[in-house]
């Protein structure tokens, strides 16, 4: 159960209080620094969890469920810290808003269908979404560690409209399918 791959994806979660801690202070340039070299950290390591379990074999149950657990939690608390310091603010918090209420919706929907025993797989559509979160929230934390360059936060939430665009038509998708299953 604990194989590195599993490490890696615990660790992942292990330093959400951390990122979250260093990006308390709105304006602390040097902690906004910090928290984009661990956020970078812990998005290799999301990576590189993954790829270990499938050319290793060692892809477990723990690992499947943890994984997306570990996603979910970073990028909501990223989100959450980020509207709570106005980097992420005004208009842009309904994208912010848009990823939260998705991630819940389709956690929610992957236990139903479990309990079913119905498998909703990764679409590589939400492989990108994940991919253009990760990359917003990671712009939007180098642009609080960089403020003299506002080109920076302007990525970072471009790309998290992206994100949520992308939220939405994967949502979308997986709601469709799981309506599939469910009672009338």
């Amino acid at each position: 159960m604990l194989t590195l791959p599993n490490i890696l994806t615990l660790s992942r979660i292990f330093a959400v209080p951390i990122l979250v801690a260093l990006l308390w202070w709105p304006g602390w340039q040097l902690g906004y620094g910090i928290a984009f070299v661990l956020y970078c950290i812990v998005g290799f390591t999301d990576y590189l969890d993954g790829y270990l379990a499938r050319s290793q074999g060692t892809v477990s149950k723990l690992g499947i469920f943890l994984d997306p657990i570990a996603d979910k939690i970073m990028v909501a608390a990223v989100i959450l810290i980020l509207v709570g310091t106005h980097d992420i603010e005004g208009v842009h918090m309904i994208a912010a808003l848009i990823i939260l209420l998705r991630e819940i919706m389709v956690s929610g929907l992957r236990e139903f269908l479990g309990s079913v025993r119905v498998s909703m797989p990764v679409s590589q559509l939400a492989k990108w979404k994940t991919t253009l979160q990760l990359v917003s929230l990671g712009a939007l934390i180098l642009g609080g560690a960089l403020p003299e360059w506002p080109f920076v936060k302007m990525v970072g939430l471009a790309s998290l409209w992206g994100a949520a665009v992308l939220t939405l038509i994967t949502g979308w998708d997986y709601l469709r399918v799981g309506l599939k299953h469910m009672d009338s």
